[in-house]
């Protein structure tokens, strides 16, 4: 196996985390949980979303969140952007890196942006270019590459198709998404290789989400295939709206402890990651799935 020396986990929680949540975090309460975040170690933070709040209203404080957190030096702070408007609005709260998204499945793109995914294409375009000029660096991703909730096995050709387009726009690096986490380590390798053929390994990240608890499997998958970003979520917060069944992310802990116990470097506390784990469980008034949060839990 080829093993990296180092991985970048990029920490999702404040936004694919919590825009699930049927329980409304308070806005101070998210303040307080990125700041906790901003002294793990970590250097990316996707803290909110500038969709509209009618269909994301656990994130309706998105503005109020990313004018009110700690910025630390170090650390990118990004914020989910679907168009044009709600880059504006991005802009306005000065955050680092804006994230745009779509889908390789048709119908998918239909029920999250509802829109096509070749009429998706130029409202994406305008966003990377205004964020471009505005000095920000622009992420994408791509949702349900493995496999989507209505369509099923999704094509590779697509998934490259929309990849190239959305690298085309002047991303400067992609996603990849497991939506309703069914990949397995064999389907993540076949992706991969024809994927690597066309984009460099550094420009490639996966977003792994446990829902048949296969998340950590399928990172191992990847790393051996040269791949070092990866997305997770404290406690394994996640899930997304438009696409049933789908649990939450990988645990940014559980994955971190895999790492840490492999001597794989990540810049990352354990124990204070932890501890920002522990505080937003109590917020949300629930058992969260992370293995690692519930060990320590029990500890305590």
């Amino acid at each position: 196996m080829n093993w990296p020396a180092r991985v970048t986990i990029k920490e999702v929680g404040p936004r694919d985390g919590l825009q699930n949540e049927k329980v409304f975090v308070a806005t101070e309460d998210k303040i307080a949980w990125i700041n906790q975040l901003s002294r793990t170690g970590i250097t990316s933070l996707e803290i909110t979303s500038f969709v509209n709040p009618k269909w994301i209203p656990a994130l309706a404080d998105a503005a109020e969140v990313a004018k009110g957190i700690e910025r630390m030096p170090g650390i990118t702070y990004s914020a989910l952007v679907p168009n044009r408007q709600g880059l504006e609005r991005a802009l306005e709260t000065d955050v680092d890196e804006v994230a745009i998204f779509m889908s390789a499945s048709e119908t998918h793109n239909q029920r999250n942006i509802n829109k096509s995914i070749n009429a998706t294409f130029p409202i994406l375009h305008e966003v990377v270019q205004a964020a471009h000029s505005a000095g920000k660096s622009v992420r994408g991703y791509v949702s349900t590459v493995f496999g989507c909730p209505y369509e099923g096995p999704i094509s590779i050709d697509e998934v490259v198709r929309v990849s190239e387009t959305l690298f085309e726009m002047g991303i400067g690096e992609l996603s990849l998404g497991d939506t309703i986490g069914i990949a397995n380590p064999k389907q993540v390798q076949e992706v991969l290789e024809k994927l690597l053929k066309r984009f460099d390994a550094e420009k490639l990240a996966l977003h792994f989400h446990d829902t048949r608890g296969t998340a950590l499997a399928n990172i191992l998958a990847s790393m051996n295939m040269g791949i070092t970003t990866f997305d997770a979520s404290v406690g394994g917060l996640g899930g997304c709206p438009y696409a049933p069944g789908a649990s939450g992310n990988v645990a940014s802990e559980d994955l971190l402890f895999m790492l840490d116990s492999m001597g794989i470097q990540t810049g990352i506390n354990q124990e204070k990651l932890l501890s920002a784990a522990r505080y937003i469980q109590e917020k949300i008034g629930r058992t969260l799935p992370s293995r690692n949060l519930q060990v320590s839990s029990s500890n305590v």
